[in-house]
């Protein structure tokens, strides 16, 4: 077919604009009224599908049913995937650097504007990936799809049958390549002039300069030098008050160490919003994105990155249905093409778009727990996650959260740096750490995690809606010949038969327990109603271990048996797949050793430690419970629906755990926090009070301690305001 020139068509449909009370009503001839909102949603009724900003907030400003409509949101979010735009026809303006609209009457206007803007940048870029998945859009109904196809040149719509066709651009993804081995991090020193120039270079000429900063950044400078002993990180707690700058103050001394010594920086933190803000502080020391897309990687766990073969399985549906369906997949498709790591909670992917075109064919791609097959995946090359780690180890920062460190950490089994573990941290928002460690590190015998574990290694079963496949489909083709391996699978699909199944939970409450691990929820469940006076109310339960009730000691001890029959051959599975490394090493591709390292490494962590962790929880109903640990029963409610049943034991002390998985094996750490120590006034009681808050109290040698004050006086500064004249409701 004969490319055709690029036409800007704009609809030749009203353009809306919902206030408070009132709405303005641009017509296709240029006339503009000032209706109310019931009038609006009456004249929206029938075939008129207005021009909108962020259609089913128009419906809630009107108060009607929601509408199809021409939603220049939507025409953004395909010309400009993943870039940020407020979801308001003057974040829109500004975007796109039109006049910003003082009215509802200017932002009806606007829109107009708006979406000739869009389209006029859509016809210069030239996009050669843009024209098939509009057809494919277009075919289904979509508002836009006649005129983003006319801008840019593409003629009919009518070019295939099946519209999720167009859809299919997973092959058009890079894939990741293996890297080889990166060296060993270097030892060089730094210098503190380097470092307060590099501040000086992010600060720029114009910024206010402040003594506290340049100080701070000297005291922090000491957790990248050189670590005397093994096992003795350099350690800095450092307090720095609001205002300091202690995002920048720390950011200079951790790129001038990573470009130093070619090695990656982790800096961790407790909540998104600071992730944000790092990776905004970042663009000032990467003002080149492609530059900083390779030295900066932000790594969060697996349930926030776009599933590959989700996408797929929702485009295969996508093929037998017409109309929103393929809008939002088209739209997914366009940003899955220019996303920066796939991240779909708090990346670049634009939040309203969920709201606009929902859960489903949005967030719900992401990748679901327990469900991802790792290298036995189609798109396992290509795979967000997958890139994101890899890059990871040749960036300069890498900006994760605290959760995320620990358990990597820690499923690592404290692997040195000659493991690639990283040798310098930074964690930021450190008086959270030890709300993270006691996530991280505790562990739950419940049915949740138990029913977990057999989808795991049995795969979806009959009536499940999961996609999940199981441990024989993803190892077959690497045991076929290892008689065994086989045997040891297929006694551990076996035993595992003993936990959970579908619909354990309706069972527990109608006291119809099938198997011995739904008999021991069964008999928790029992004593922690039994104990806890507050089952009226709709919150979750909790109660002691001990005394046992009737049956528990007998229930608890066939659950043991049942997961030593587990752990047993799902061990001897882990020897045979590791020896094959040794006996075939010669005829085994790097892709094919690959996956049997990570499959070894699934099985340790699931069969091994998870089991092993369960079992220890066990016996200590017969016997006491380690001083370390705390274990209680517990029936999980949210507005008194249960969702779990279980045992729990968590560390005493969780910041024990993480000194000894996380800050000795490093080089280097700091830790830092406007808010890091008690504010007694008695100095060293403070300091003592973050150092055990923090495991630093752990660490062999005492840690250097840095107090920078805020140059603010905000106890001078700040005003109490109480409302009390606004009527309730």
């Amino acid at each position: 077919m004969t490319a055709l020139q690029p036409q800007l068509i704009l609809p030749a449909h009203p353009a809306i604009a919902p206030g408070a009370r009132q709405t303005a009503w641009l017509s296709p001839d240029g006339e503009i009224e000032t209706i109310t909102s019931i009038e609006a949603s009456k004249r929206i009724r029938g075939d008129t599908l207005p021009v909108v900003c962020h259609a089913k907030m128009a419906a809630r400003k009107l108060g009607c049913a929601e509408f199809a409509a021409f939603d220049v949101l939507e025409l953004y979010a395909f010309v400009r995937p993943a870039r940020f735009v407020l979801p308001t026809a003057k974040g829109l303006a500004q975007a796109l650097g039109l006049a910003l609209p003082g009215n509802i009457e200017s932002e009806a206007e606007c829109l107009l504007a708006t979406a000739g803007a869009l389209l006029a940048e859509l016809a210069e870029s030239g996009d050669p990936l843009a024209l098939p998945i509009a057809q494919a859009m277009a075919i289904s109904g979509w508002p836009w799809g006649e005129a983003v196809i006319a801008a840019l040149g593409g003629g009919s719509t009518q070019t295939n049958k099946k519209p999720a066709t167009g859809l299919r651009i997973i092959h058009r993804l890079p894939e990741w390549q293996e890297r080889p081995p990166e060296a060993p991090p270097g030892n060089l020193p730094l210098k503190e002039k380097e470092t307060l120039d590099r501040l000086s270079d992010l600060l720029g000429t114009k910024a206010e300069k402040r003594q506290e900063q340049k100080d701070y950044t000297r005291a922090i400078a000491a957790a990248f030098q050189p670590r005397g002993k093994k096992h003795e990180p350099r350690l800095v707690l450092a307090e720095a008050g609001t205002g300091v700058g202690k995002t920048l103050g720390y950011i200079a001394p951790a790129s001038v160490w990573a470009e130093k010594n070619a090695a990656p920086v982790w800096i961790s933190t407790y909540t998104r919003n600071l992730q944000r803000q790092l990776d905004g502080e970042l663009d000032r020391l990467f003002p080149d994105a492609e530059e900083k897309a390779a030295k900066v990687v932000i790594r969060k766990g697996r349930e926030n990155y776009f599933c590959l073969l989700n996408f797929e399985e929702a485009l295969s549906r996508a093929d037998t249905t017409l109309g929103n369906a393929t809008t939002a997949l088209g739209l997914m498709a366009r940003w899955a093409l220019r996303t920066r790591d796939g991240d779909m909670i708090g990346g670049d992917f634009p939040s309203w778009l969920k709201d606009l075109l929902g859960a489903g064919l949005t967030t719900d791609l992401t990748d679901t727990h327990g469900e991802c097959i790792y290298s036995a995946c189609n798109h396992y090359g290509r795979c967000f996650i997958e890139h994101s780690a890899r890059r990871a180890k040749a960036a300069d920062i890498v900006v994760a959260n605290h959760a995320l460190v620990m358990i990597t950490a820690a499923l690592g089994n404290g692997t040195g740096p000659e493991e690639g573990a990283p040798t310098r941290y930074i964690f930021d928002e450190g008086h959270h750490l030890f709300d993270a460690a006691d996530g991280a590190f505790s562990a739950h015998l419940t049915g949740r995690e138990t029913a977990e574990l057999r989808r795991w290694l049995i795969g979806a079963e009959e009536g499940s809606r999961s996609r999940s496949r199981g441990l024989k489909a993803r190892i077959a083709d690497l045991i076929d010949a290892d008689d065994k391996a086989k045997e040891a699978l297929d006694e551990a699909l076996k035993a595992v038969h003993a936990l959970p199944a579908g619909s354990w939970s309706a069972r527990l409450a109608g006291g119809q327990p099938q198997g011995v691990a739904e008999v021991f929820f069964a008999v928790v469940r029992g004593q922690v109603y039994a104990r806890d006076g507050n089952g009226d109310t709709p919150y979750s339960l909790e109660t002691e271990t001990a005394p046992p009730v009737e049956g528990l000691s007998d229930a608890a001890l066939a659950l043991d048996k049942a997961l030593s029959r587990l752990a047993k051959p799902l061990g001897r599975l882990i020897g045979a797949l590791t020896a094959k490394l040794d006996t075939k090493a010669d005829e085994l591709d790097t892709a094919t050793r690959n996956r049997i390292e990570a499959m070894a490494r699934s099985l340790d962590r699931r069969g091994r430690m998870q089991v092993q962790a369960w079992r220890q929880m066990l016996d200590a109903l017969s016997n006491d419970t380690p001083e370390d640990f705390v274990d209680w029963f517990a029936v999980e409610r949210i507005d008194g629906r249960e969702f779990d049943v279980g045992m729990h034991r968590h560390w005493v002390d969780p910041t024990r755990p993480f000194a000894e998985t996380v800050m000795t094996p490093a080089q280097g750490v700091l830790i830092t926090s406007a808010t890091l120590r008690d504010c007694t006034g008695d100095h060293e009681a403070d300091w003592l009070a973050a150092e055990r808050r923090t495991g630093a109290f752990y660490v062999a040698n005492p840690p250097d301690l840095t107090l920078e004050p805020s140059p603010f006086d905000y106890p001078a500064h700040t005003r109490v305001l109480v409302v009390g004249d606004v009527a309730r409701g």
